[in-house]
């Protein structure tokens, strides 16, 4: 079954933003042969903005990536991590190559349904 990964990059190369302070997702689809492959770029809201959170923005950016399976970003709070999860969600901090990351998370996915 294929499924959706939302990256934090601000430059399309890197794993580079706090989920907070991104304003746009790279929407990245695995399909069944665990190949992956780009599909579009979701623009958001700034949740975080220079120490205040909004909320609101926060939800918004939330319902946004809820068709995802996992996000990808540098750094993210535990109340945005709970508001995915919430969604059936998980994040992953982790500063790589956007690439590099995936196919990490690739793998970790696959040992995840061996172990079911």
């Amino acid at each position: 079954m294929s499924y959706k990964i939302a990256v934090a990059s601000t430059d399309g190369k890197v794993v580079n933003e706090h989920f907070g302070r991104a304003d746009k997702f790279l929407i990245v689809e695995v399909n069944d042969k665990d190949e992956f492959s780009y599909q579009e770029t979701r623009e958001t809201d700034i949740a975080c903005k220079g120490g205040t959170h909004d909320e609101d923005g926060l939800a918004r950016t939330v319902d946004l990536l809820s068709d995802c399976k996992y996000v990808l970003v540098k750094q993210i709070g535990p109340g945005a991590e709970y508001a995915l999860s919430k969604k059936g969600v998980t994040a992953f901090a982790i500063a790589h190559y956007i690439d590099e990351a995936v196919k990490k998370l690739i793998h970790y996915n696959s040992e995840v349904k061996l172990q079911k």
